[in-house]
Formats: C-alpha cells, structure tokens, sequence
C-alpha cells in the first residue's frame, strides 16, 4: 500500500480512538485509524456514558441517533449483606448538560454508529485490520509502520499520532512509559447478556455490598444486563465462568432458564495512571493513560473527555491559530482530572468490595452518614489554558442550556470559543477588541440573556468565556476584565509562525 501524509494518526480503534477520528475530521483535519481488528469487538466492555460524554457526541451532529441507542438510567444504590439500601440517588433526570446524567448502552451498537459517523466524514478513515509495526517520533512528526492484512506494508506519516490502544497499549510500551498503581487489583466475574422474561433487580444500577461476595448489577437497553462478581477465596473460575456458576452465584437474578449470556469472561479491576501522556508528538489517550475499576462508570467517559481536550488545540496549532506551546496543556490539564476518577473509584473499590464483616460494618455507618460520598462531583482541570489558578469556577465544565426554542447552546456555537456577556459590558469595551472578536471565525459572541442569562447565572459572573471543549477559560464582571480574557483566547493578539 502507498505511504501516506496525514495532520493525525490515530492507533486503536475502540470507542475513543474512533471519537478522536470522528472529531478530527469534524474539526477539518485528516486523519487515519489503524485497528488490528477487522469488526467491532461482539461483546460489551464500557457500558456508561454521562452527560458530558454525551454532549462530546452532541458535537459530532448526531446525538439523536446515539440517544435511540442508549438507556437513560432512572435509579441507583447501594445495599448491604442484609439487603439495607444505604444510599439511593435517582439518576433519571435531565442535568445542567442538557442529556441525562447518566446513560447505559451495549458498546457494539456505540461503535458501529462511530464508525458510520467517521464514514461519512471527509478527510478521515479508519483501517481496518492493520497491525502497526513501530510507531516513533520522526523529525517534526510521527511515522507509523503498517502491515494490512494482506500482507503489504506502508508508513502512514502524521504531525501527530494519538495512541488511543488500550490498557496494553503497545505504543505506551514501545515509548518506554511506565505506569503507577493506584490501589489494589482485583479480579472480577463479567457476565453479560439477555435476560428473558425476568425483572432482575430493581433499580438500573445497585452496588451489591456484601461482604460474602460483592457485586454489581446493571440494567442496560432492551433484554439486556450485566453483573459482574468479584472472586473470592477457594473459587473455582471455570466453574464460575459457567451459566451454572452464575446463576449460582446471583442467586437466581440470572438463572439458566431465562438468561443468555453473550460473555462470561475473568477480568482484573486496576487503577493506573501513565506517569507521562506525551512523548514528542505523540499523545496517550483513554485506557493507553488511565484505567480505573469500574464503581462510577468513568473509564471511558474519561478516554472521550481526552480526546475532546486534545483535538480542538490540534486543529488550533495545525490552522496556525495557536501556538505549539498549547500542546502542552493536554497532559497538565487532563492528567490531574483523570487521576481524581481513578483515585475516586480505588478508594470506593476499596470500601466497597470488602470481605471483611467488620469493616462492612464501618463501612455502612460511613455511607449512611455520609450519602453524598457516594456520589463524587466532577472536579477541575489541572493547571492549562484557564484562569481557575485564580478563580476557582474557571476551569470547571459549563452548563449546557436548552433555549426556549429547544435548540441546545452548543448546536448554536459550534467547536469554538463562546464569549457569553451581557450588552452592557460588550458594548463597553473598546471597539478595537469588539472587531477583533466579531472578524475572528473561532468565536462567537452572545449577550442575548435568552441565550446566555443562564450560563451567566449559574457562574454569577457578567462575562464568561468557554472554550470549545466547553471548559471555562476564565469569568469576570466588568469591560475590563472581559478584555483581559479575550487576550487569553489564542488565536487573538498573536503572529503563530509556520511548522519547521
């Protein structure tokens, strides 16, 4: 096959590598996938989206056909061994991302609308069944050695590669990058499948907290569900691995009569942080820089929040309309934030997955105690390209409203910078800057309080600016201070000189 000359390479075609293709080539850029596998992989692994994930797909213009594939999650809790509820948090509501906040799915129905998304994109493909040989650093770029399944050979030569391979990640490897643990491993039966006229359990998710066996239970769309068990002393895992062993083991929530497994599979539940995210110009994203045991459903929401940061300053630096420097925000600002999932989810899988009575006790008195720690609130980003060093709401993710028209704020924006504020600080900066904004195509201006009046309020500031990930750049009150934050907008004020 021919060499080719491409802005990105993207190594894995799982849902996040296939994301990061489908927003490169919605951002304008060209692209190639490499995937060792010719299908979609045929049984589940992610099964969780939130809300934010969600408005990521938004993005893409295609959100509707996602939601047909997804269930809304109306409940969840947490029980004890006696079957005591000790938290209950209802889950089916709209949140401040205009989607629900928390969402089920089957992933190979995901993967095959993302794949669909990128076919109809200009400027991106994915290959299919291609092994990559090496993937290294070469002069102001990348170079990715290939073999097709036919057996023939091309480099694929990229600005840059993103290597969104998976928790193995061969690239990782090849680059030398060591990972830290987060605490303890731990292994865990998987099964999923079709439950046939059964109601399963009654809520959509409950963490099965006993200490004799813990568990995990997860209603998905249609027939579908899964549980997972974690193994305990003296288990037998091919036994277990068995419709026999997990009817058993569910004590008839999955019994053999009424439940169909697509998948019966061991896995180790790990906490891992990649102790770098870039080398050169290449980028790790999704389980390649992080995986964490799955007790909030975080794992991939984090891998799609990657590359979301990622792409938009790609595009930024490959339009000259941001400095290379801005590159470097990937990992300071989005190591810090994963990290806190991860750490989140050791430290529940740690209390959460005892086979200790004792400290099962201790356990249920903190939750009853302390409810809302079973629910983390999503943190900042680490240090980068916004002011929360200074303020504290900088940083953070922006609400997304719904206008009285129904039309979602980012279908109205677009992937760019959002200058929210209200006519009279607009109209009080001096009119230089007002012209910069207005002539500049990576922004919008908005000072309609139908469109921006809830923003504003949910910040309680008089301008904001958010960028096109939706993260907050900065806030301010007055024309001063809404001028100061246009400065930080890159592609304003500055001269970015060509690529060597």
């Amino acid at each position: 096959m021919t060499d080719v000359n491409v802005d990105v390479v993207v190594i894995g075609g799982g849902p996040v590598g296939v994301t990061a293709l489908a927003l490169l080539g919605r951002a304008g850029l060209t692209a190639v996938g490499v995937e060792r596998d010719v299908q979609v992989w045929p049984t589940a692994r992610a099964v969780h989206f939130d809300g934010e994930t969600f408005r990521t797909l938004q993005s893409l213009g295609v959100a509707e056909r996602f939601a047909e594939a997804t269930l809304p999650m109306s409940s969840f809790h947490i029980e004890n061994e006696e079957r005591e509820v000790l938290v209950s948090v209802p889950t089916g509501q709209f949140g401040t991302q205009a989607w629900h906040d928390d969402l089920t799915f089957h992933q190979p129905d995901i993967e095959v609308l993302l794949r669909e998304v990128v076919e109809e994109l200009p400027g991106v493909e994915l290959r299919r069944g291609t092994t990559v040989l090496y993937v290294r650093n070469e002069g102001p770029g990348v170079e990715v050695a290939v073999r097709e399944s036919d057996g023939a050979e091309s480099v694929i030569r990229a600005r840059w590669a993103i290597a969104a391979d998976g928790a193995r990640s061969p690239s990782r490897q090849a680059l030398g990058i060591e990972c830290e643990k987060l605490g303890e491993d731990a292994q865990w039966l998987v099964a999923d499948g079709i439950l046939e006229e059964g109601p399963g359990l009654s809520s959509d998710m409950i963490f099965l907290g006993h200490h004799t066996r813990p568990a995990l239970w997860i209603r998905l769309p249609g027939k579908r569900v899964r549980m997972e068990f974690m193994l305990m002393p003296g288990d037998d895992p091919e036994e277990l691995a068995t419709p026999a062993g997990v009817a058993r083991i569910s004590h008839g929530v999955l019994p053999t009569d009424k439940f169909t497994a697509d998948r019966l599979a061991i896995y180790t539940f790990r906490g891992r942080i990649a102790r770098q995210w870039r080398a050169g110009n290449i980028f790790l994203a999704g389980d390649a820089a992080h995986q964490a045991p799955p007790l909030f459903g975080q794992g991939l929401c984090a891998g799609i929040r990657d590359v979301a940061n990622l792409v938009w300053k790609l595009s930024a630096v490959q339009r000259r309309a941001a400095d290379e420097s801005l590159l470097d925000t990937y990992e300071n600002e989005r190591m810090p934030h994963a990290r806190f999932w991860v750490e989140q989810a050791t430290r529940a899988a740690g209390f959460m997955q005892t086979t200790d009575a004792e400290v099962a006790k201790q356990r249920d008195a903190f939750i009853r105690a302390n409810p809302a720690a079973s629910a983390p609130v999503s943190p900042a980003l680490g240090p980068g390209l916004h002011e929360g060093g200074t303020d504290e709401r900088a940083g953070r993710l922006a609400i997304q409203p719904i206008l009285s028209d129904g039309v979602r704020l980012d279908d109205m924006v677009g992937s760019r910078f959002l200058v929210a504020t209200t006519h009279e600080i607009y109209s009080a900066i001096p009119a230089p800057a007002r012209e910069q904004l207005e002539d500049n195509d990576d922004i919008v201006v908005l000072f309609d309080p139908a469109k921006v009046g809830q923003i504003l309020a949910a910040t309680g500031a008089q301008a904001v600016i958010v960028r096109p990930d939706r993260y907050i750049l900065g806030l301010g009150d007055t024309p001063e201070a809404l001028e100061r934050l246009i400065s930080s907008i890159p592609s304003l004020g500055r001269d970015v000189p060509a690529p060597l």
